[in-house]
């Protein structure tokens, strides 16, 4: 048996995408399928995999699984990956939604650039401290479809992501389901600079398309920037966050950038 897919990149965020409408691929295994062509060096190596299904409330639905197996409810630059991937594909038109477990994500894909409405955030706390190893670290979060800590640095190619990173993920502050860290430094009144540790890959990935909106949100509640925001992530690309303030919170929220087609192939039962 052999598996249609697609590898594409999204700022930095490598995917590989299944085309599942046909129920050609067991939903029983997909964690497992998940977790073995997600590892790389011995499969195809990616950060997340992403199922295509149909939907009865919009163009397609989405599964998303981090390499490790776990199902989440939103990605970010894997929306954007699976947007341009419908559209390539004929399952939908240039302007599009799709169906995840966050909810309903509008999506305009035009050429190799595509741009996300995002549902409304949530669980917004601005400047609480938190103990790491007897020190205590200022930090905000949100949720924009899957939780983010935001921590504000200087000198961000230096920060030592990984093990601050991964002490934030597995925090108790944060258990069960715990948290996407990400660190932050404001450039201009239109700029910011982020790296980010994501649960799930358990590691820094080269982008986070979610974190990119929480630190931009997060960095126009303390006063720093306004929209719409140039988010350098650490692939060296740039994404655009576009949103409005509210006396409640935030609306009309946006994610822009770029993706890439890196190759199409088949999975052979050897992958396992």
């Amino acid at each position: 048996m052999t598996i249609e897919f697609f590898k594409m990149s999204g700022s930095g965020n490598d995917f590989i995408l299944i085309d599942n409408r046909d129920h050609s691929v067991v939903v029983e295994n997909l964690e497992r399928l998940a977790r073995t062509i997600c590892e790389r060096k011995v499969s195809v190596g990616a950060d997340g995999l992403i199922i295509i299904e149909n939907s009865d409330r919009a163009d397609f639905r989405w599964r998303f699984f981090n390499a490790d197996g776990s199902e989440v409810e939103m990605c970010g630059n894997g929306g954007r990956c699976a947007a341009r991937f419908a559209s390539i594909k004929g399952i939908a038109k240039e302007k599009m939604s799709f169906e995840t477990v966050a909810g309903l994500i509008d999506a305009e894909v035009k050429g190799d650039t595509v741009k996300l409405r995002l549902t409304a955030p949530y669980h917004l706390r601005i400047d609480y401290p938190i103990n790491i190893e007897d020190r205590k670290y200022e930090v905000s979060s949100i949720n924009t479809g899957v939780p983010h800590v935001v921590h504000f640095v200087h000198d961000l190619d230096h920060y030592d992501v990984f093990h601050v990173g991964r002490a934030i993920r597995c925090h108790p502050h944060y258990r069960p389901q715990g948290t996407n860290a990400n660190f932050v430094e404001s450039l201009d009144r239109h700029t910011i600079g982020i790296r980010t540790y994501e649960r799930g890959v358990e590691d820094e990935t080269l982008a986070c398309g979610t974190g990119a909106v929480a630190s931009a949100l997060i960095s126009s509640s303390k006063g720093l920037i306004e929209s719409p925001v140039e988010v350098r992530v650490k692939s060296g690309e740039v994404l655009k966050v576009y949103f409005e303030r509210t006396e409640g919170g935030f609306e009309n929220i946006y994610l822009e950038g770029k993706t890439k087609i890196v190759y199409q192939g088949f999975l052979w039962e050897e992958k396992s």
